[in-house]
């Protein structure tokens, strides 16, 4: 077999083992904490993990995308277009700018909140009023979930973060023990209830 053949292989091999999850949201959000814990859910379970961030150009407010790839062996962080198995967003027109990242079957968990960027409360740009209809055309798997009210209703709306990655966790293969480990060893002791309750209400959405 030549050189490229066999590269070609190895490729094909990790593709089929690895799952590829993108995180998105806005600045604040707690979009890195969420692929922390994925990140550490996977490692619990012996996989090789290998994540990447990008930040907007505001720390907070500007459009943030963690990336998540786990599998027995994991050469790159880097998620190809259409590759995603799941997309999570924290924010809904965010869901919609990294739509192109989510492979046709994959599953979609999107929040319902907006939060407006200066773009649009300076009049130089619009927020769709059809987000919801787009959302639904644009994944046919859609987990819409109002994830900062349920935190706000558990006490926190911080917890958001953790109510989404409960969702996502629906699509993925990982048990819900080492979610659980994962929780406690990346969120402080005085966070430790209101994450967990947040993790179980988005786990439990349907």
């Amino acid at each position: 077999m030549s050189e490229n053949g066999s590269m070609a292989k190895e490729t094909a091999k990790e593709t089929a083992e690895t799952k590829s999850i993108v995180i998105v949201g806005v600045g604040g959000q707690g979009i890195l904490l969420a692929s922390e814990i994925l990140a550490q859910a996977a490692m619990l379970e012996g996989y090789d993990v290998k994540t990447n961030e990008v930040h907007g150009m505001a720390q907070r407010g500007g459009s943030v995308m963690a990336q998540i790839r786990y599998g027995r062996e994991v050469h790159s962080p880097l998620v190809a277009r259409n590759a995603a198995h799941i997309l999570g967003a924290l924010e809904k027109v965010e869901a919609l700018r990294y739509a192109d990242y989510l492979r046709p079957d994959g599953l979609a968990a999107v929040s319902s909140q907006a939060i407006m960027p200066v773009s649009v409360s300076s009049g130089a740009a619009h927020y769709p009023e059809d987000a919801e209809e787009l959302l639904h055309q644009a994944f046919p798997r859609l987990v819409y979930i109002d994830a900062a009210k349920i935190a706000k209703d558990l006490g926190d709306i911080r917890a958001a973060n953790v109510v989404l990655l409960g969702a996502i966790s629906q699509g993925l293969d990982l048990p819900l023990g080492a979610w659980e480990k994962a929780i406690a060893l990346c969120v402080r002791e005085k966070f430790l209830d209101i994450n967990r309750k947040a993790f179980a209400a988005g786990r439990n959405y349907s």
